[in-house]
This record gives structure tokens, C-alpha cells and sequence, in this order.
């Protein structure tokens, strides 16, 4: 599915952990809004609708590996702080309760044996993407993870296989 199914899930989770920490991995920001948005297409919005709907903080989120941004994306992350890659990784999880990973294919460079719905070039390896999962899950307990933007190729079931795992599922 798209990214648009982790709203659920992370609206879900916040109610039961007293602060979740959301980590996105995506090339694109998912940031816009209706009105900012150049395509109109809601898959563009999740991670805006989280943080506009007060369910996550900015200083809670850590969006890695965006690549492919919107202008009003880079004006919303500059204007709330929102952190950025792999260092804001350690902010947004510090003193959460737990973490959900919101993991979208297309982080991960196409040239890297994994075929995303939506590819972009110059994405995380896989090798760097997993050892960042593992880094997270040993940090904060995982609340929950979905994964998205996965094209129907057989190519990917090992690569999937490795991104679980370094999740610990």
C-alpha cells in the first residue's frame, strides 16, 4: 500500500505510548497538504496529516533518506524543525516510550537490488537502511512498523526479508 496506511497505525499506537517517536523513511517527504500539494494526491500528505493532527510532534520525527522534495516540504521542515536523516534520528528518539517505523521502498537506491513503486536514484543501501533499523530497535522498543511503495517483483522478497529482520520481526 501507500504511505497513507501508517496514519492509522501511528494514530493507533500514540493513544497506547505516552510519547511515540515516529521514524520515516521515504525519498519523498510526504509533507504536503491539499493546497501545497503539486499533484493532489493524498499518498503526498500522511506524514503532514500526523503532525498536523497533533499525533506526533516534529521534535518527535525523524524523516530519512528524502530526496525528492516539494518546495512547500523544505519551507514546512525548516519553519517546525523537523528533523532530517540520520542524525536527527537520535533526537527524535530521545526520551520516547517507543518508536514506530514507517519504512517506504523507495528509500532505498534502485541500483541496490530492490525495485520500489515509486524509485528514486541516490537512496540508502540496503546495508546502511538495516543497520540503521537495528540501531533504532535497540534504542527504543518498537511499537510498530509498516512497509510500503513495494512493486510486485520477486527481486524483492529477499531484500524485504533482510529490512524485517533488522527490525527484529
Amino acid at each position: 500500500g501507500c504511505c497513507c496506511s501508517h496514519v492509522g497505525a501511528v494514530e493507533g499506537l500514540a493513544t497506547r505510548h505516552g510519547r511515540l517517536a515516529v521514524v520515516w523513511f521515504d525519498a519523498h517527504g510526504d509533507l504536503n497538504t491539499p493546497e501545497t500539494s503539486p499533484s493532489g494526491n493524498t499518498w503526498g500528505m500522511p506524514l503532514r496529516m500526523l503532525i498536523d493532527s497533533g499525533t506526533v510532534e516534529p521534535a518527535d520525527v525523524a524523516l530519512v533518506g528524502a530526496r525528492n522534495l516539494d518546495q512547500p516540504e523544505v519551507e514546512f521542515i525548516a519553519a517546525c524543525g523537523l528533523r532530517t536523516d540520520e542524525a536527527g534520528v537520535d533526537g527524535a528518539l530521545e526520551g520516547a516510550d517507543a518508536v514506530y517505523v514507517a519504512f517506504d521502498v523507495d528509500v532505498l537506491d534502485p541500483d541496490d537490488d530492490i525495485v520500489p513503486f515509486m524509485p528514486e536514484p541516490g537512496g540508502l543501501t540496503l546495508v546502511e537502511a538495516a543497520a540503521m533499523l537495528r540501531r533504532i530497535v535497540a534504542e527504543r522498543p518498537l511499537a510498530g512498523a509498516g512497509l510500503t511503495g513495494v512493486a510486485n517483483a520477486p527481486a524483492n522478497t529477499e531484500p524485504l526479508v533482510r529490512v524485517t529482520q533488522a527490525l527484529g520481526l
